[in-house]
């Protein structure tokens, strides 16, 4: 699981570079569902009362348009990109990500700075057969996650990272 892999600075800090992983293939599926739960809901109560009330047909019919084009793009768009941009990694050093889809956040949890290690694991995850793993740190910038694993995978990662943290060296603060 943890590679050894690290490219450091002479002052033996791990650096900032792209995770080398990919999340599973299956979290475009995950993703997806999450933005039609988001979506079609909304649409459908809208289309039923443009149904229902005639005199509001047509605010209610735009409405449903203004609400429904954006999030089919999104549904189409959003869950590939994301598959395409979402990286993780582990080292002997550190745990690394990369996430999101329009706002990029790159991220780096040393081990020495690690406090907790979790799985969680949503209805739609478990659908998929997915978790998430979430590395607690004392960085205000709060925990680091890793996305769309498998599950089984996911709790072998939090076993290893929970092994290796608590033998390195550090006050994890």
């Amino acid at each position: 699981m943890v590679s050894p892999r690290s490219t450091r600075p002479a002052d033996d800090r791990p650096v900032l570079r792209p995770p080398s992983n990919r999340v599973e293939r299956r979290s475009i599926g995950w993703w997806t569902s999450q933005a039609v739960v988001v979506v079609v809901p909304p649409v459908c109560v809208l289309v039923l009362l443009a149904l229902l009330i005639e005199p509001a047909r047509p605010w209610l019919l735009l409405s449903a348009a203004v609400v429904g084009v954006p999030g089919v793009v999104t549904m189409a768009v959003m869950p590939v990109w994301r598959y395409r941009v979402h990286r993780w990694e582990t080292t002997g050093d550190a745990v690394y990500t990369r996430a999101g889809w329009v706002r990029q956040e790159w991220r780096i949890a040393p081990l020495s700075r690690i406090q907790t290690v979790d799985t969680v694991r949503g209805p739609l995850q478990q659908l998929f057969g997915l978790a998430t793993v979430t590395v607690t740190t004392a960085s205000a910038a709060g925990a680091v996650k890793i996305d769309g694993l498998d599950h089984a995978f996911a709790r072998d990662l939090v076993d290893e990272l929970t092994r290796v943290t608590q033998a390195t060296p550090g006050d994890a603060t």
